[in-house]
């Protein structure tokens, strides 16, 4: 089961490039980052580092050997201590091109933290679906990765690979990038779930089952009894544990899916505004029309308008507690 959940989580996602680095760092030292379109990856190869985010949450102490995956690019500093001053990643970083390696030093001599980074970047068309479930950050520890050869060996072999110009290199990294990637997903939904709650919804039996029908197949006309009895759940038990696990009951679920997609098709001018609708599991312009003007404010013919221009922010709905 947790392979079909796996492979619904990246199916969509379409990794096109990476920006490589290796990080080091001694002293006192501090780098805030930035929200990004992408995933991240930092591994501790050398000391430590405090992860802390901007809402103020606990910090996470990252140690030597473990892995951080940020599925998300959700913005965060990384320092030598709690409080520790921070400088701008992009005063450290001023020019990231894409499919190259750097070499970074932050505070000062000796630098005996090291740490590997990488941005994984996202085709502009990927549908995320499932994989906006997954939390902002996964943290794998260095016993955990012990205990998965080919993750470790990858890790390993990192460093020297990308450092290489021969043919195909800039491939070769963002294959190995990716397979550290979806390994560590693999890993964390085999056995962080109960350390994770954005995790037990896509690790349990039966709503795991519903959620792919529902990002899957969105345009099919489920009911409630019907994505019940695809979880193989009774109707009452099916949409309590389901608002529990994912934080909105399955039928608001299955709306934001739908309208989340129709924002996808309204950016993409080749697709006729009257299919839409349809394409996305509504039988009607007008429950279409007035479901998205509800859900954001305004029409769809005013957003793809507003695409066209490029003024049209990505208005944000009121999220689950799990799917971000």
């Amino acid at each position: 089961m947790g392979d079909d959940v796996l492979t619904a989580l990246l199916r969509p996602l379409w990794l096109i490039d990476t920006f490589h680095s290796v990080w080091e760092a001694g002293g006192t030292w501090g780098v805030k980052g930035h929200q990004d379109s992408c995933a991240i990856v930092h591994h501790m190869v050398r000391g430590g580092c405090v992860i802390t985010f901007e809402d103020g949450s606990d910090p996470v102490d990252l140690r030597e050997g473990d892995l951080a995956i940020f599925p998300h690019g959700t913005a965060h500093s990384f320092s030598a201590e709690r409080g520790a001053r921070t400088t701008p990643l992009s005063a450290l970083v001023p020019n990231v091109s894409l499919g190259r390696s750097g070499l970074v030093r932050v505070g000062t001599a000796p630098y005996e933290t090291r740490m590997l980074c990488a941005s994984l970047r996202y085709s502009p068309l990927t549908d995320p679906g499932l994989y906006g479930g997954l939390p902002r950050i996964i943290v794998l520890r260095r016993p955990t990765l012990e205990g998965e050869p080919l993750l470790m060996s990858t890790l390993a072999a990192l460093p020297s690979e990308i450092a290489r110009t021969a043919p195909g290199a800039r491939m070769v990294a963002l294959r190995a990038f990716e397979t550290v990637f979806v390994l560590a997903l693999r890993v964390a939904l085999e056995r962080l779930t109960e350390e994770l709650p954005a995790l037990r919804a896509l690790r349990h039996q039966g709503i795991s089952k519903a959620l792919m029908a529902i990002h899957g197949s969105y345009a099919e006309p489920w009911t409630l009894e019907t994505l019940a009895r695809k979880a193989g759940m009774s109707r009452s038990a099916f949409a309590q544990q389901f608002k529990e696990l994912v934080g909105e009951s399955p039928m608001r679920h299955l709306m934001a899916r739908r309208l989340q997609e129709a924002k996808r098709l309204l950016s993409d001018t080749s697709v006729a505004q009257q299919e839409i609708a349809q394409r996305v599991g509504y039988r009607s312009q007008v429950g279409f029309h007035l479901a998205f003007r509800k859900e954001f404010d305004m029409t769809p013919g005013v957003y793809r308008s507003g695409r066209k221009v490029g003024r049209v922010g990505e208005p944000a709905r009121e999220t689950s507690k799990n799917f971000l």
